[in-house]
């Protein structure tokens, strides 16, 4: 009794296909997982300018209540990661000039010259320079004031902000 069964083996046109569909799934995780190494990133940066923030509001509180009113206006040249508690791990610390090309991309420096913080994204794919054209975000503290009533033409200090020096754009978004 000779029962032989028939085994047939992928042809070299359905192992093609096969491997195709594979690369192709592949690159679509692939191009996913850098849209969220980058939006990771954002993130990151938006929580250290919100911790930079929210430690200059303290700090601008702490001198206006200790009656270092007059001190408050060097706060501007003052470098913002000073008053964070535990700075962060990606900052370089502080340069007398600023040289992009100089600093590693996905760190935090303090120009002391122009007293900016500056970020350089290290993912930036979906990053939009200012008009410079140079990959990096510069911030710094600006002073508010507020007219003052009593007197004309007389502006009084009223607040404190951390901000960037010119517009820059991030144009991800989560559902890409």
């Amino acid at each position: 009794m000779n029962i032989r069964k028939e085994t047939r083996g992928f042809t070299l046109i359905e192992l093609l296909i096969v491997i195709s569909i594979v690369a192709i799934l592949a690159g679509m995780f692939f191009k996913r997982v850098l849209v969220y190494q980058e939006l990771t990133e954002k993130a990151a940066m938006q929580q250290v300018v919100s911790a930079v923030q929210s430690a200059l509001v303290l700090e601008y509180g702490h001198r206006m209540a200790s009656e270092m009113g007059p001190v408050a206006n060097n706060i501007t040249k003052e470098n913002p990661m000073e008053w964070l508690s535990r700075k962060p791990a990606n900052y370089a610390g502080e340069l007398n000039t600023v040289n992009p090309a100089a600093i590693e991309a996905g760190n935090w420096v303090f120009d002391k010259g122009t007293q900016e913080l500056i970020y350089l994204p290290n993912h930036a794919e979906y990053f939009v320079p200012a008009k410079n054209g140079v990959r990096w975000i510069r911030y710094h503290t600006r002073l508010e004031y507020e007219s003052n009533s009593r007197g004309k033409g007389t502006r009084v200090l009223s607040g404190v902000t951390f901000s960037p020096v010119e517009p820059y754009q991030w144009s991800i978004r989560e559902s890409e």
